[in-house]
């Protein structure tokens, strides 16, 4: 028996791909059902802001880092680079930059309406 026709359960029928699983599809079907809509569950999910609060999911995981990090009003500043590892670490795995980049806008007074931190030196 050849390879093409053994699997786990034994020999496949004839006309029956290895895996049992494949069907052909035209590649631009395909394409188009798939990355449209992986491309629509990151522009609900991840890119456009939660409406119960305005904040993006990075937002909420920057702000639960410096409340885990004891990073209130009244304690000192710290540098934004503990931060972003902190959050890197335990909540985001993806790049630093995308990390940085909302700490920033975080604290500018013209990105938020109102400024969730406090940036101190050169910050943005």
């Amino acid at each position: 028996m050849s390879d093409a026709k053994k699997a786990k359960g034994g020999p496949l029928p004839e006309g029956v791909p290895a895996g049992g699983r494949l069907a052909g599809r035209e590649i631009t079907t395909e394409m188009r059902e798939s990355y449209l809509d992986y491309a629509m569950s990151v522009i609900t999910s991840r890119a456009l802001p939660d409406v119960r609060d305005g904040l993006k999911p990075v937002h909420r995981r920057i702000l639960y880092a410096m409340h885990e990090m004891g990073l209130a009003a009244s304690a000192k500043f710290r540098k934004s680079a503990a931060v972003v590892g902190d959050v890197l670490g335990k909540y985001h795995p993806h790049g630093d930059i995308p990390v940085y980049d909302s700490l920033v806008k975080m604290a500018q007074s013209f990105s938020f309406r109102y400024p969730l931190i406090w940036g101190q030196g050169n910050f943005g």
